[in-house]
């Protein structure tokens, strides 16, 4: 079971439990989160309620990891530039917008309309976890969408927190907090003793906001934005490989310390930190905040107060219609103007049901009830219609991907090419105008790609300008564990129109695609290397093999090659003979590329 699958498990469980834990005995459920607990010594102390502890400190970690996340996206991820980034920022934004308003609507005159802010944000985490629960067949794409959607929300209901629901702002704990940020920027140059500076200041940076009236959480996020992320630099994965062989060789402590310290510094402290984190948080700081706050107590007194309750329904119109039509309306409006652009295979049937599972709003929602509610009995209400609207959102979700899938089944999609040629985007060979079309998916270390070398070769020479061949990253890294480095080798390459070269280069040696072997062939093959070792760490190459790779999940690709002909999936033998006789066939028939050659078969008879 993957993480977020059992994060989300978890979450579930832990709302249950303390639903259940209310509703058996509610004073021992507030008496528990109710203790006081008391940190310091002397005249320097903190005063917490176990539950404040909860939502102001331990959800500090929490918010930490969204901004590292967010810094990640930013930095290397699916927002690092504009055009990619418009269609989901604008969604959330639209998704943000959209909730808000149908609840002042529905709440106005209540008294509560500006607890507006318990309905925008969408829980990331359950999000995740429900997609993999309920979600539709190969969901990558969609996940991709709705992790960056999901990035654009959090800051949005940061943003929120800090500037709407912050009172009585302490401007020189604020000036202390300034002071520690810039020494956690600074701190990436140390050389050592990097780890003791970052916790000793982002205690500081926490006491700082706690005392400044800002909610303490903030924190979190405003030091995570501050970590340095970058990909992998090869020549340090070469060093650190450099080192490993050199302990193997002469095993010893010295050698084991320097060469764990080479490997771990050649990944980014952002991703090391989100490794670290990611764990605790799922399985440990979620499910603990839900056990603190969704002690919702249910009975029939309270549900017939929720009912009449216009908050209760605010909360739910806004959280599974407002972001329905906020997500989906954007979306679909930017399409119909041709602004920006979906990712092969990602349709508005899907994008549809990503919205309706957006209306799943659990932590940040919880979060807010306190902020913006001070009545107890107006929270609980409002913690039910968080729940319902969860609820609701889930099922709502879960039936439209079920039906989405029926009326388009997997072996409808699978059959065909997703995305089209692109000239000036595709690896292609032969001329635009060709009559015969033959796209291949593949992996630079299998043996069969390899084989097939050959008769993509006797193809060109057998057709000659009437074919055009395309190739397209599959990369299989569960079998072949430098394939995908080797991808984006491949595409950095032909940023320099070498990609034909590299690619032969990479065939002829697959056993030998390390970082020094994939930087020796940009020295034999007469690249610049220092372009090209840039190309290697952009966001534009990693993209470039993500998009084919996500193609590839899209039409359930699962073995390499796999051969499309004239747009319509090959099945069958791959020789040449085969291959040309399927690319006549379905240019002349439209069939699949098996069926075409049947028919042909039968017609010769």
């Amino acid at each position: 079971m993957g993480q977020s699958r059992l994060g989300a498990l978890l979450l579930l469980i832990a709302t249950v439990v303390a639903i259940a834990w209310a509703n058996i005995s509610y004073a021992s459920y507030e008496q528990v989160w109710g203790t006081h607990l008391v940190i310091g010594v002397e005249d320097l102390q903190l005063n917490f309620t176990l539950h404040g502890f909860v939502n102001e400190s331990i959800m500090a970690v929490f918010f930490f990891t969204v901004g590292l996340e967010v810094r990640r996206e930013f930095a290397i991820g699916e927002l690092t530039t504009w055009s990619r980034a418009m269609v989901p920022v604008a969604a959330a934004i639209a998704g943000l917008g959209a909730p808000a308003l149908l609840y002042i609507m529905i709440t106005s005159g209540t008294g509560n309309e500006d607890a507006w802010g318990v309905v925008i944000s969408t829980d990331t985490a359950f999000l995740v976890g429900a997609l993999v629960l309920v979600g539709p067949r190969a969901p990558g794409r969609l996940r991709v969408f709705l992790l960056a959607l999901a990035v654009v929300d959090d800051i949005g209901a940061l943003a929120i927190i800090a500037l709407i629901y912050t009172e009585n702002v302490q401007l020189l704990p604020l000036v202390i907090a300034a002071i520690g940020l810039t020494g956690i920027y600074f701190a990436r140059y140390l050389r050592a003793g990097r780890g003791p500076t970052y916790a000793l200041l982002s205690i500081i940076i926490w006491l700082a906001f706690l005392a400044s009236g800002m909610h303490p959480t903030l924190a979190g996020v405003t030091i995570a934005l501050l970590v340095p992320v970058y990909r992998p630099n090869r020549r340090d994965v070469e060093h650190a490989l450099d080192l490993t062989r050199a302990f193997r060789q002469s095993p010893n402590s010295q050698y084991a310390r320097v060469a764990a310290n080479s490997l771990r510094e050649s990944i980014s402290i952002n991703e090391r930190l989100q490794t670290a984190y990611a764990p605790l948080v799922a399985y440990a700081i979620i499910p603990l905040f839900a056990l603190a706050n969704a002690g919702v107590h249910v009975s029939g007194e309270v549900l017939t107060a929720a009912v009449r309750s216009p908050i209760m329904w605010g909360i739910v119109v806004g959280l599974v219609v407002g972001k329905f039509v906020g997500i989906f309306g954007a979306t679909a409006l930017m399409q119909v103007f041709r602004i920006g652009s979906l990712g092969p295979g990602l349709t508005l049937d899907r994008i549809a049901g990503g919205g309706l599972l957006s209306g799943i709003g659990f932590t940040i929602s919880l979060l807010i009830v306190d902020l913006a509610i001070s009545d107890p009995d107006t929270q609980n209400i409002a913690r039910v219609g968080v729940l319902a609207a969860s609820v609701i959102a889930f099922a709502l979700a879960s039936l439209f991907f079920r039906i989405s899938d029926l009326v388009h089944p997997m072996t409808e999609v699978s059959r065909t090419l997703v995305r089209p040629v692109d000239e000036s985007r595709d690896n292609t060979f032969g001329p635009d105008d060709a009559p015969y079309t033959l796209v291949e998916y593949g992996d630079f270390q299998c043996e069969f790609c390899l084989k097939a070398t050959g008769a993509i070769a006797e193809v060109q020479r057998g057709l000659g300008d009437k074919v055009r061949y395309v190739w397209r990253h599959a990369p299989l890294t569960s079998y072949h564990p430098n394939a995908l480095a080797a991808a984006e080798a491949s595409e950095a390459a032909a940023l320099q129109g070498k990609f034909p070269e590299f690619m032969r280069s990479l065939f002829a040696d697959q056993n030998n695609q390390l970082p020094a072997d994939i930087l020796r062939r940009a020295v034999e093959l007469g690249l610049d290397v220092d372009r090209f070792e840039t190309d290697l760490n952009s966001a534009e190459v990693t993209a470039r093999v993500r998009d084919d790779t996500l193609d590839a999940e899209a039409m359930e690709i699962t073995a390499v090659p796999t051969f499309f002909v004239n747009g319509v999936r090959h099945t069958g033998p791959f020789d040449a003979a085969s291959l040309i006789r399927a690319l006549e066939a379905t240019a002349r028939t439209g069939l699949s590329s098996s069926e075409a050659v049947r028919a042909e078969g039968e017609d010769h008879k």
